[in-house]
């Protein structure tokens, strides 16, 4: 399986983004602080950056997110905004805005390693994609563990996004609507990847 090895810090350098959108809220870099406002984009090169950027946000290679934007060109409604709701309702990605892990990296490893449950049954693909109804949980011998415990704490003062419902005594989140354009929390030209990917 391919990873992506790049410095965190560097890599939201180059692509104009906040490490905090990663979950990396403590990173901070004073090294060249200018690095990427020097050289002046074509317009391939701001469609190109804006899908790398989403593209390193969800830790999605190139073959999955093209394959999501064919499946996002074929719903019904604007391609980009299909495109993002996709991703967002990526197994990996509703843990993150769980609040049950600190990145979405994070995420990925506790879904492999089998410590949640989608209504009621093992799930331990990243890239499983949430439905509405769907009842994610922590399952029962994973919520012993300190790492867990941990988590589960720093719930109390958290808010999740609209389109999730988080019971936090029960330690689950349902779903109760698909994603949209409103609930993304980073700068984003969708429109721009589209444009891409249509020439």
């Amino acid at each position: 399986m391919a990873v992506n090895h790049e410095p965190i810090v560097k890599r939201c350098r180059a692509l104009d983004i906040s490490p905090a959108v990663l979950g990396y809220t403590n990173k901070k870099s004073f090294r060249n602080p200018n690095g990427a406002k020097r050289k002046k984009l074509s317009e391939y090169g701001m469609q190109l950056r804006e899908k790398q950027k989403v593209k390193f946000i969800y830790g999605v290679l190139e073959k999955q997110f093209r394959n999501y934007y064919k499946l996002a060109d074929r719903k019904e409604g604007m391609t980009g905004e299909n495109l993002i709701s996709i991703l967002e309702t990526r197994l990996d990605n509703v843990v993150f805005r769980m609040n049950m892990a600190t990145t979405r990296k994070e995420a990925r490893q506790l879904v492999v390693h089998g410590h949640f449950l989608i209504n009621g049954k093992k799930a331990d693909i990243p890239s499983m994609r949430v439905r509405v109804g769907d009842v994610i949980s922590v399952k029962e011998t994973s919520r012993k563990s300190e790492k867990i415990k941990s988590l589960v704490e720093n719930l109390e003062s958290y808010q999740a996004p609209a389109w999730l419902s988080i019971d936090k005594e029960n330690v689950t989140a349902t779903v109760v609507a698909l994603p949209k354009r409103e609930d993304i929390d980073y700068p984003l030209e969708e429109h721009l990847i589209v444009e891409l990917y249509s020439k």
